[in-house]
């Protein structure tokens, strides 16, 4: 009995110090793992930081593979996607978090949120709405109404677009008057297309009551009427764009002289533009001026008193042209050398033009086109 009691006494620590043993190799296996998976994130985000976009996925594919529960690694993994054009994969990253039935409300959201913005940059309009709308009543609730009218801005749906800004506007973002007017005009600008004239004065009207000050409209109005030859009713809404956005009234400059020409009004005319020009003073209302004074000695004189006031290549074209004596190779040169500057300039994006846009083509942003060339800014 004593000798079994013995026995039982020294296998008592030998037990312990297994068990010990094994706990310690257990813990330690759990902290390895545990420990693999922010190595791995803090890989990919300084290789990120490096610009090294390539590996960085690689390791962030690494990191979600050790912990596929990691929704933050998921997030940045679709991110990264979603960032070098990879769509489909950002698509079927963040789909796989949208389905994870231990996700927060907040993080289906934000997945939500992400794949509608995967199908977006993809091109799928369909889909990008369908996902927005899905999130309507949520912490992104604003940020998707904004992509909304983004969306339908850019699929040219305007009158979708208006009701989007309406409803930005009531939920208390800011004013998006002038954009209304710009939709207003894009869709008098389809009716006029399409013959349907009443459905372009109907238009015209609105954008003109939305935003009373924006020069749009009635640039828009008296372009039209121009071209029904109604040149007084052209005057008029031109009038009106020199009183409300006077330093826009040097994009109609030519077609105002031509319309005052056209009623037999270029004494009036005249004396508007150059009183017009006395406070905007701009190469286009000179020009303007010239149709309606063609005086060679008043004209040379304009345009001596402007290249001094604003000396530009155009504007010493312009003096040239009025020398008999200026060979025509020289002024070929001036012309080609000042073409790149008479054009309008993005003061969003820098995007340039020939002609005016109220849209960038480049940022799709309105009214970032100052009305002035880039060699008068």
């Amino acid at each position: 009995m004593a000798f079994d009691l013995q026995w039982l006494l020294l296998a008592l620590p030998v037990a312990f110090a297994i068990g010990w043993l094994g706990s310690r190799f257990d813990l330690r296996q759990w902290r390895g793992e545990q420990n693999a998976a922010p190595k791995a994130y803090y890989k990919g985000l300084n290789l990120l930081l490096n610009e090294q976009q390539d590996k960085a996925i690689d390791a962030f594919i690494e990191a979600v593979q050790s912990d596929p529960d990691t929704t933050e690694l998921h997030f940045a993994l679709g991110n990264l996607f979603r960032r070098r054009g990879e769509f489909e994969r950002a698509v079927r990253v963040h789909q796989h978090l949208t389905q994870r039935g231990d996700l927060s409300g907040a993080e289906r959201e934000r997945a939500q949120h992400a794949l509608a913005q995967d199908y977006l940059k993809a091109g799928l309009l369909d889909r990008a709405e369908a996902g927005y709308r899905a999130l309507e009543g949520s912490r992104f609730d604003i940020e998707s109404r904004l992509a909304l009218l983004q969306l339908h801005e850019r699929s040219r749906d305007w009158r979708a677009a208006s009701q989007d800004a309406a409803r930005l506007e009531a939920a208390g973002t800011g004013s998006f008057a002038s954009r209304v007017a710009h939709h207003w005009c894009e869709l008098a600008h389809e009716a006029e297309e399409r013959g349907d004239a009443a459905g372009a004065e109907t238009a015209l009207a609105r954008a003109k009551e939305t935003a009373p000050a924006s020069p749009r409209p009635w640039v828009q109005a008296g372009q039209r009427h121009a071209r029904r030859g109604e040149h007084a009713l052209a005057l008029e809404a031109w009038t009106q764009l020199r009183q409300r956005h006077p330093v826009a009234f040097a994009l109609v400059a030519a077609d105002y002289a031509a319309s005052a020409a056209a009623l037999g009004q270029d004494r009036e005319a005249l004396a508007l533009l150059q009183a017009v020009y006395a406070d905007q003073p701009s190469l286009a209302l000179v020009q303007a001026i010239d149709r309606l004074d063609a005086d060679p000695d008043r004209r040379q004189q304009r345009h001596a008193a402007h290249l001094a006031a604003h000396p530009t290549l155009s504007a010493a074209a312009a003096v040239l042209r009025d020398v008999a004596a200026t060979p025509a190779a020289a002024i070929a040169v001036i012309d080609r050398a000042s073409k790149p500057l008479q054009r309008y300039r993005c003061a969003a994006c820098g995007f340039e033009a020939q002609r005016y846009f109220w849209q960038c083509p480049g940022c799709l942003s309105w009214d970032s086109f100052p009305p002035r060339h880039i060699e008068e800014d």
